[in-house]
């Protein structure tokens, strides 16, 4: 069978990139289709793959500031038009569910998110305070274009599957289609519970404004525990402003280290909504809980007890906290401290290997099995 991959774009591994690898693994003759790719930024399994870029790959500045030419990805998209195969597989949280296949051949998707920029969660990006005056201005004329564009596309893709319930749900209202939930993958087996753990809490996340870094920053400012932040993005020089001593960004780190500090770590922070999430799932994979805004993916990767929800189940892997604020995550970190509502960590382990990469793996290659037969 021929096959052919196709992703929005390659300059850096995170949650999406994770799903990438698990598809080359399946097929690691198929050519990769893609807006953008900086040299060097994604695991060697990526990187060995012929990769075809679009005109974006050539723009000034595009490597760094690619974002900027959001209005231009519907355009560019026109690049994703595989030839002479017959699976098309796209991996898409922006326009990467838009590729062409060729006639006969089948296109299956798997979605993060619909384009998060113009559907649920545009003010986080191009709301007051996010963005300038200007980008805001041409941004209220885009957004519709955009939408329809996105909801136009979505008929090229035969069959769909959501990285989790909680994509499912947007699917359903954006495009009016169903899909299968198929969790991304999380290599279990690259994490272990630590001897001893430190008195430090821990963020990892790409600063990227959904991501609500600075919820975490403004807790644990008034709480004075030591934070530590792994990453790096587009919010970076706003979040150190605001951030006190006690708060300390670290960049990122390489894959020994971050494993280090998963194992730790005194509990892993989670202040964003996300489609999925794998970073709290890496945490549990090394026996920690995790401190989780209670909404979108983290519902479905971390059992989680509530400051105000009575006695916790016995196999609680974390908390959760109700609203994406300061005076909540304080609570929630206090009630951690005070209750310690959560499982020994191997229980907590345990729950992270049912989302182990194999498991992953062999469910999309059943889905494909079962689509294409």
């Amino acid at each position: 069978m021929r096959v052919a991959i196709v992703h929005d774009w390659l300059t850096g591994m995170r949650g999406g990139e994770k799903v990438l690898e698990v598809l080359c693994d399946l097929w690691p003759d198929a050519d990769l289709y893609t807006l953008l790719h900086v040299p060097g930024s994604v695991s060697p399994a990526i990187e060995r793959r012929r990769i075809h870029t679009s005109f974006l790959q050539n723009l000034p500045g595009a490597a760094v500031r690619y974002r900027h030419y959001l209005p231009f990805f519907p355009l560019a998209s026109r690049a994703l038009r595989p030839r002479d195969c017959d699976l098309v597989f796209s991996t898409s949280h922006c326009v990467a569910k838009a590729a062409v296949a060729p006639p006969g051949a089948v296109h299956l998707s798997y979605v993060h998110t619909p384009m998060r920029y113009v559907w649920d969660m545009y003010d986080d990006y191009f709301g007051p305070g996010r963005a300038g005056l200007p980008v805001r201005a041409a941004m209220r004329l885009l957004r519709p274009w955009l939408r329809w564009w996105d909801a136009r596309t979505a008929p090229r893709v035969d069959h769909f599957i959501a990285n989790s319930e909680h994509v499912r749900e947007r699917i359903q209202r954006h495009y009016g289609r169903d899909a299968t939930v198929i969790h991304p993958p999380v290599d279990a087996e690259r994490f272990a519970i630590a001897k001893e753990t430190g008195d430090y809490y821990l963020v990892v996340s790409a600063f990227a404004p959904y991501k609500r870094i600075d919820v975490a920053i403004a807790a644990f400012a008034r709480l004075g525990r030591p934070l530590k932040i792994v990453g790096s993005g587009q919010d970076e020089a706003r979040l150190k402003r605001m951030a006190p001593s006690n708060v300390e960004f670290l960049g990122w780190r390489d894959s020994a280290e971050l494993r280090d500090l998963y194992a730790g770590c005194r509990a892993f922070v989670f202040p964003g909504e996300e489609d999925f999430g794998i970073t709290p799932l890496e945490a549990q994979a090394s026996g920690r809980p995790v401190i989780a805004y209670g909404k979108g993916g983290a519902l479905e990767t971390v059992r989680g007890a509530r400051p105000s929800g009575g006695r916790p189940d016995k196999t609680c892997t974390g908390v959760f906290f109700d609203t994406q604020s300061e005076d909540a995550l304080c609570e929630a970190v206090e009630y951690f401290e005070r209750e310690a509502p959560v499982s020994a960590p191997e229980q907590v382990r345990a729950h992270a290997l049912t989302f182990d990469r194999s498991v992953c793996r062999d469910r999309i290659a059943a889905f494909v099995r079962d689509k294409l037969a």
